[in-house]
């Protein structure tokens, strides 16, 4: 892994959803890898050590709100949590249960908002 890459770790538990995510993110230059549950993810930000972790919220077994809580705790402010979610509206971003991401994305998530939060390449 070179220190230039600017890795982006995509997590949902919908192999289309991931893939494609993965591909937009892929397109514009970042390394991307996918994992379809919070304990795959989990296992995966420890080798491929992430910038950003885009996590869809409504998981089962490990749902989105309790992996970023564990990734914050292991990471820190290090790397950047965006909660990505089909349900909600914006307001939910200020409720407690996404009080630990730094950003709320509603899916069908629109690369160029994707863009303005994410670093550059």
């Amino acid at each position: 892994m070179r220190q230039d890459e600017t890795r982006v770790l995509v997590v949902d538990d919908h192999m289309d959803a991931a893939q494609t995510l993965a591909a937009v993110l892929e397109m514009d230059g970042y390394v991307v890898r996918t994992a379809l549950s919070g304990l795959a993810a989990l296992e995966a930000a420890e080798s491929f050590e992430p910038l950003c972790v885009l996590i869809d919220i409504h998981m089962p077994g490990l749902d989105g709100r309790d992996l970023c809580a564990r990734l914050r705790a292991a990471y820190g402010d290090a790397t950047v949590l965006i909660a990505v979610t089909g349900f909600g509206s914006p307001q939910d971003s200020l409720d407690e249960a996404f009080s630990q991401f730094d950003h709320y994305l509603r899916k069908p998530v629109d690369p160029s908002e994707l863009r303005r939060i994410l670093p550059p390449v």
